[in-house]
């Protein structure tokens, strides 16, 4: 994508994120000391754990990147406390192509926002999904674009602020 997509996060998402954020950039130096120290250990062709404290360090830098992107482009904001319209952070159950048997009920938010694994299944307000979604009222039919670029009908049946 080329255009920058906000992210809507709770104040308490994104004070957790933050959080994440500051004992990563804290582990900083205590990775390159581990490397440092791994380094020392000799042949580095056959140094397993240099590879290892290397790999981690990408990995942390990797989130590190993640979390900054993620907190320089989010919208903080209260979650919705009103029933009947999809907001972010609102449970939704809607159907299908006008099959009333064919529901789905999940959170509009993003990965971030915690929810517990399994819970819910998320779709973020930025998907063809959750943008169609957006603000309509229980009853709303909207349509979005599938992957194969053929429309879905979906139409809300209720809608509530989430609780973790």
């Amino acid at each position: 994508m080329t255009e920058t997509q906000v992210t809507w996060l709770t104040q308490e998402s994104h004070d957790r994120l933050k959080t994440e954020l500051d004992q990563l950039i804290a582990n900083r130096p205590i990775i390159a000391a581990e490397i440092n120290e791994r380094r020392e250990e000799g042949d580095l062709k056959e140094n397993g754990g240099y590879h290892a404290a290397r790999e981690d360090q990408g990995q942390q830098e990797a989130r590190i990147r993640q979390l900054q992107d993620l907190l320089n482009n989010a919208k903080v904001g209260q979650a919705p406390t009103q029933s009947g319209v999809a907001l972010p952070g609102s449970v939704v159950k809607v159907y299908y192509d006008g099959d009333e048997t064919d529901t789905e009920t999940f959170l509009i938010a993003t990965r971030e926002e915690g929810v517990r694994e399994n819970e819910l299944e998320v779709y973020s307000p930025n998907s063809p999904l959750g943008s169609a979604l957006l603000n309509a009222t229980i009853g709303d039919t909207r349509e979005y674009v599938l992957p194969n670029n053929k429309t879905m009908k979906v139409t809300l049946i209720s809608a509530e602020p989430y609780h973790s």
